[in-house]
């Protein structure tokens, strides 16, 4: 079905039907980038079959994909009788098929699509490390290609450092902002104009694409920028000789995030992190046990202690079982915990490669926006990033702890400092 020469598309986007690994579209609002990759694929899929994965780093229903886009693009196009959009899926007449997952935590599913011909990642802006990683090789059938779409945050961002900053061969690197969108709403402009008015620097970030210097409302705004600079996001190997000290923050239907610290000297070596979501603690137990670290402390925050109603053993009781030496994080208020966090900040190294996705927590970790005067409130934003940041915080606090006397339960040096090993 030939429909590509019957529809209105931005001549800034024509080369989305050229052959190419990697696509990659960013820049400010109102440059039609996900409209025009919505309308590509649609067109391309019509004229042959197409396998397209339509991926984002956060997706716990099909409302937060780009199913309603593809959908409303359909009848733009004409193709409501070629393409039938169920639920989950969108299905064309000769076999193309549109599907869509979220990328963190539900990795496992993203490694069982086989055989995707283009996939597209929106919001790119978000994805981890970790993510990117996985989706990668995963997209490997011949000729497959990656589209990527976002609206930069921070330059120091996966994505903008992966396919901005230093994009991978094979690939269109494309800037797209409002002026290249030929259909550009007169509303729009005039919401442009009236912030480029009031506040020059949002203006750059939001409508021409600019990087911010830092997150608005960023709570670790000073002392990451002083860890940048003072090249402190780096390599940093694994001291075999000292103890690895975990920190945790515990979820299940939410995240469980676990750092990896040790002490060396003054210096606090932050070697690895790890993340996940959906899990019993047996997965993460797992996890520890496959790194090759000889293990110290494992500080659990104060909830471990709190039975559950699904075991008769507390999170704590079942990682001493395990073997692991649990000490619990004294329970303080956030606003405590950031203070302690910004004070242990400076004597901290972490591993930029294993410690990337965690990194980007401490990067994103922002406070809230109150509803009734839309300031920032005293307390931080519960978002993605928020799980990671907590951990180090708890670790920031845990530091602060003098050692004690353990239960014979733990076998746990008796002596020393809160790290001794």
């Amino acid at each position: 079905m030939q429909v590509e020469s019957e529809i209105h598309f931005p001549e800034a986007l024509a080369f989305l039907f050229e052959p190419m690994r990697y696509k990659i579209l960013h820049g400010g609002r109102g440059g039609s980038k996900s409209w025009g990759i919505a309308r590509a694929l649609l067109t391309i899929g019509a004229s042959k079959p197409l396998r397209v994965l339509c991926a984002r780093e956060m997706q716990t229903s099909i409302a937060q994909s780009v199913h309603k886009l593809l959908k409303d693009q359909i009848s733009a196009l004409g193709l409501d009788s070629f393409y039938e959009v169920q639920q989950y899926v969108i299905k064309g007449r000769n076999g193309t098929e549109f599907t869509f997952h979220g990328l963190k935590h539900n990795i496992a599913n993203i490694k069982s699509v086989e055989g995707t011909d283009i996939c597209w990642v929106e919001e790119a802006q978000t994805v981890s490390k970790t993510s990117w990683d996985t989706l990668i090789p995963t997209i490997r059938k011949g000729g497959s290609e990656i589209w990527i779409s976002f609206n930069p945050s921070l330059e120091a961002d996966e994505t903008y450092q992966r396919f901005v900053v230093k994009p991978p061969s094979n690939s269109i690197v494309s800037k797209i902002n409002w002026s290249d969108n030929p259909w550009f709403p007169d509303v729009l402009k005039q919401e442009m104009e009236d912030l480029k008015a009031k506040d020059y620097d949002a203006y750059l970030t939001v409508w021409e694409g600019h990087c911010k210097q830092t997150l608005d409302g960023a709570i670790y705004a000073n002392e990451v920028r002083a860890a940048t600079t003072g090249n402190r996001f780096t390599r940093v190997p694994y001291e075999e000789s000292k103890p690895v000290h975990t920190f945790w923050d515990l979820g299940r239907a939410d995240k469980t995030a676990i750092w990896f610290i040790q002490q060396v000297g003054f210096e606090y070596r932050v070697i690895d992190y790890y993340e996940n979501q959906g899990h019993a603690l047996g997965h993460y137990m797992k996890e520890l046990q496959r790194r090759p670290y000889i293990y110290g402390d494992t500080w659990l925050p104060h909830d471990a202690d709190n039975e559950l109603l699904a075991s008769e053993r507390t999170i704590a009781q079942q990682a001493r079982a395990a073997g692991f030496k649990v000490r619990i994080t004294p329970k303080t208020s956030i606003a405590v915990g950031i203070n302690a966090a910004r004070t242990i900040f400076a004597n901290c190294w972490f591993d930029l490669e294993k410690c990337a996705d965690g990194i980007q927590c401490l990067r994103n970790y922002r406070y809230d926006v109150d509803p009734d005067t839309q300031q920032y409130s005293t307390q931080p934003l519960h978002d993605w990033a928020s799980h990671g940041a907590d951990a180090f915080r708890y670790f920031a606090v845990a530091i602060k702890e003098p050692k004690k006397k353990a239960p014979k339960s733990d076998d746990m040096p008796q002596s020393g400092s809160w790290m001794a090993g």
